[in-house]
């Protein structure tokens, strides 16, 4: 059973709100660029910010064993091929099944990491928890999200989105199971690939990149530098310490997040089920991360 200190608590709360926030960000920059050259923009920034210390660091990476195909792999799994499936599939899809396409990377990785992460074993009020969390998404985002928006390409669209979530799923279980590593190498190493892949076909996609005005430039950086460059340190820090399961709470918090923030800057109306979804994920999340939460109040153990 993985170690979930309070500290890893505090790290998921901080990713979720963080990735929240990052759909504002990301819809006040699309006014200044194009959907690539953003995503390729933010992984580079992220990239060569995290070099530079890693590189100050001495370029420590792996501490021993090494497994380089696991990780080149990684690094095009949890960042270059993920944005560019969802920058595809959001052409064809509503952002809602988007939404819940992301809500459905815990259902994911519970099976994956019940066969490949010793110590992470898929038990019954686990999967309850998790169903009721994605419920409480889905209620949130609507039904609407569900609903065909009769676009042609709809149904390639939807399988982008849920690759792409499907890509984050495995990427979570391959970083387990590397072998010991200086977390800040691991993080920058994987956004070096993933930046050798998007940007390459940002310039084939979209044609050579042009600078876009100052204020989507500042966005595009704070893009790079805290939901891509210091998230990725947090996750992949959580994902090393407490297991790719505890990880993927962040993902029924991120939608709340996302509409809460969108109510307070943009204006956007708050739905009517916002407390009965949050009732739900809260729910859920007590229910599948039981036994972490009494050892975090100091009870019994986990059964």
């Amino acid at each position: 059973m993985p170690d979930i200190a309070p500290r890893h608590w505090l790290m998921i709360t901080i990713l979720g709100f963080v990735w929240g926030g990052t759909f504002l960000l990301i819809k006040l920059a699309l006014v200044g660029t194009t959907p690539f050259w953003l995503a390729a923009s933010r992984i580079g920034f992220a990239a060569l910010l995290l070099s530079a210390i890693w590189g100050a660091r001495g370029f420590k990476l792996f501490k021993g064993q090494t497994n380089w195909p696991s990780l080149t792999l990684i690094g095009i799994l949890s960042t270059a091929l993920p944005f560019m499936l969802i920058s595809w599939g959001q052409q064809h899809v509503s952002s809602g099944f988007t939404g819940v396409s992301m809500a459905a990377i815990p259902l994911m990785v519970l099976p994956l990491a019940h066969i490949f992460i010793p110590g992470e074993q898929m038990t019954l009020r686990r999967l309850i928890g998790f169903s009721i969390g994605f419920a409480g998404v889905a209620v949130l985002i609507g039904g609407k999200a569900f609903e065909s928006n009769g676009a042609a390409l709809e149904a390639y669209g939807r399988a982008a989105c849920l690759a792409a979530a499907a890509c984050y799923s495995i990427s979570s279980i391959l970083t387990r199971r590397l072998p010991a590593a200086d977390p800040l190498g691991l993080t920058a190493i994987m956004l070096v690939i993933g930046s050798a892949v998007i940007i390459p076909v940002a310039w084939l996609v979209e044609g050579p990149l042009v600078i876009p005005d100052n204020r989507t430039l500042m966005i595009a950086a704070v893009l790079g530098l805290i939901p891509t460059a210091a998230a990725n340190l947090l996750r992949v820090i959580v994902v090393r310490e407490s297991g790719p399961t505890f990880m993927t709470l962040t993902n029924y918090q991120v939608p709340i997040w996302a509409v809460v923030l969108g109510a307070v800057f943009l204006g956007e109306d708050l739905p009517s089920s916002m407390i009965l979804a949050m009732l739900l994920i809260l729910g859920g999340l007590c229910i599948s991360q039981l036994g972490a939460l009494r050892r975090l109040f100091g009870g019994a153990r986990d059964g």
